[in-house]
């Protein structure tokens, strides 16, 4: 394994601990939540070694999210080549932002901000500000993600959040959601559906254990929970802005669940998987210099209901 001397940089903070590591790609170390016996990860932490951004608690996804298609993408007329930017990936994946190393300040008490200029990196075609923001509350942490666009010639952007959730035997995750989409041989989208496979129904709740999934969900409601019933414990998602961004009809979500490992991700994200080669290009947001758009979450945790234990 190849070391790593990135530094964490933590918060402390209404009796909860969240480090963030600037420099490998403005991602999270750790989120953890003071409970009697002591701190309990929200998040799974990082082992502050490897430098995969796969083995943190969680990275941001600018200036899109997840994979696209084609080798590029078209707007307005004009090919814009992407290049693949993980290893054993086909496709280009998650943005850049999570490739790059990010400034950290400490507005607040209960804040930590980190802030990134990318200029077509890698030869991306995006020129864009990212601000990321981070701030500690009774119960929880809310997240702020901006993107403004800096280039001459409007572009489509999106953003999601790549959380990874510890799970437990008993681990359960619910959302509302209307569809998915489907893949074929690989991740990339080839059919949208309102008939859940067996065990993929969020609206009933599944198991963070079982089949792979790897899908964006369509018509999120919005909110989310995330069940630990061996630690008496729950962790809901909440997008405040959501009927103001559209509802239903603009919010997606994704649940990667491998079929191995100690974690699942749960992903707010703008736009389902290859929106750049989808009908409409569902949930890109196209923005002219200057133009700025956000992804808020409001994730809250506490006891669970003796009921649903």
């Amino acid at each position: 394994m190849t070391e790593t001397h990135h530094p964490i940089v933590w918060l402390h903070h209404a009796g909860q601990h969240l480090g963030l590591v600037p420099t490998l790609g403005g991602s999270v170390a750790a989120w953890q939540a003071d409970q009697p016996e002591g701190p309990v990860d929200l998040w799974r932490p990082w082992d502050g070694v490897t430098p995969d951004l796969y083995q943190l608690a969680s990275f941001p996804m600018v200036p899109w999210s997840n994979r696209i298609s084609g080798g590029g993408f078209t707007h307005d007329g004009r090919f814009h080549p992407m290049q693949n930017n993980r290893a054993g990936e086909p496709y280009p994946i998650h943005g850049d932002g999570w490739l790059q190393p990010w400034a950290l300040t400490q507005p607040a008490d209960d804040t930590l901000v980190m802030t990134l200029h990318s200029q077509v990196f890698q030869g991306n075609p995006h020129d864009y500000e990212a601000v990321q923001t981070f701030r500690l509350v009774d119960g929880g942490l809310d997240q702020h993600v901006q993107v403004r666009h800096l280039g001459a010639q409007p572009l489509p952007y999106g953003i999601g959040v790549h959380p990874w959730f510890p799970r437990t035997p008993a681990t359960r995750i619910s959302a509302p959601v209307q569809g998915v989409w489907l893949c074929g041989g690989d991740p990339m989208p080839v059919a949208h559906t309102t008939q859940f496979p067996p065990g993929w129904n969020l609206n009933e709740g599944v198991s963070a254990h079982g089949t792979l999934i790897d899908n964006g969900y369509t018509g999120w409601g919005g909110s989310a929970r995330i069940e630990w019933p061996e630690r008496g414990l729950q962790l809901t998602a909440t997008m405040p802005d959501f009927e103001r961004d559209g509802a239903a009809a603009q919010h997606y979500c994704l649940i990667y669940r491998p079929p191995q490992g100690p974690a699942f991700c749960f992903e707010p994200i703008t736009q389902p998987i290859d929106a750049f080669h989808l009908p409409g290009q569902p949930g890109l947001r196209v923005l002219a210099q200057g133009e700025a758009f956000a992804l808020n979450v409001q994730w809250r945790w506490g006891a669970l209901p003796a009921g649903a234990r």
